[in-house]
C-alpha cells in the first residue's frame, strides 16, 4: 500500500499545477493542508500556484482574444456572463482583473471574455498577476488554518488525514459539480 506521505510528496507539486491552471481552489487548499502536515514546501506550493494561476488566466485571456467570439457562440455559459463581466470592466477593469478569480463561476469566463475587450495585454498580465499572488496566499493560507484547527480539534490527527484529505476533495468535487451544473 502506497503511503500518503510519499504520494503527496512524489505528485503534490504536479497535481498542484494542474489544478491551478484551471480553477484550483480545492487543490490549493489541499497543497494548504499538506504544508501544515509538512508534506509539500510553503514556498513551492505559493510560487507554482502563483505562476500557474497566471498562465491559466494569461491564456484564457489570449484565447478570448484569438478565438472569444466562437467561443461564446460554442459555451452559451460564457455568453450569459458576457454582458456583466463587459460592464464591469468599463468601469472597474483593475479591479475585476484582480477579483475575477475569486468570483465564483468566472474563473475561466471572466478571462476570456476580458480578453474579447480593448483592455492592453500587459495591463491584464500587471492585474493578473497581482490576483494570482493574492489568490495563492488566501487559499493556501486557508487550507494550512484548515490543518492547524484540525490538530486543535482532533489533537494529532495523523491516523485522520487520508480521512480528512477524501473529504476536502469530495467537498470541493460537489461544490464543482454544483457550479457546472448552475452553469448548464
Amino acid at each position: 500500500m502506497v503511503d500518503l506521505r510519499t504520494l503527496i510528496e512524489t505528485h503534490g507539486y504536479w497535481v498542484l499545477v494542474a489544478g491551478c491552471l484551471l480553477e484550483g481552489e480545492t487543490i490549493l487548499i489541499l497543497a494548504g493542508f499538506a504544508v501544515h502536515r509538512g508534506y509539500l514546501n510553503p514556498y513551492a506550493v505559493v510560487a507554482i500556484a502563483v505562476v500557474a494561476g497566471f498562465l491559466g488566466d494569461q491564456c484564457f485571456f489570449w484565447l478570448g482574444r484569438w478565438r472569444g467570439p466562437a467561443m461564446i457562440a460554442r459555451w452559451p455559459s460564457i455568453a450569459r456572463k458576457s454582458d456583466r463581466v463587459r460592464n464591469l470592466m468599463i468601469r472597474f477593469d483593475a479591479a475585476l482583473i484582480v477579483g475575477v478569480r475569486f468570483a465564483y463561476g468566472l474563473r475561466i469566463a471572466g478571462p476570456v471574455l476580458m480578453g474579447m475587450s480593448s483592455i492592453a495585454g500587459q495591463r491584464f498580465a500587471l492585474f493578473n498577476a497581482l490576483g494570482a499572488t493574492l489568490w495563492a496566499c488566501l487559499f493556501a493560507g486557508l487550507g494550512w488554518a484548515f490543518g492547524q484547527m484540525a490538530v486543535m480539534l482532533l489533537g494529532q490527527i495523523r491516523h485522520l488525514e487520508g480521512w480528512i484529505l477524501v473529504g476536502l476533495a469530495l467537498a470541493g468535487l460537489v461544490v464543482w459539480l454544483m457550479r457546472n451544473r448552475r452553469d448548464n
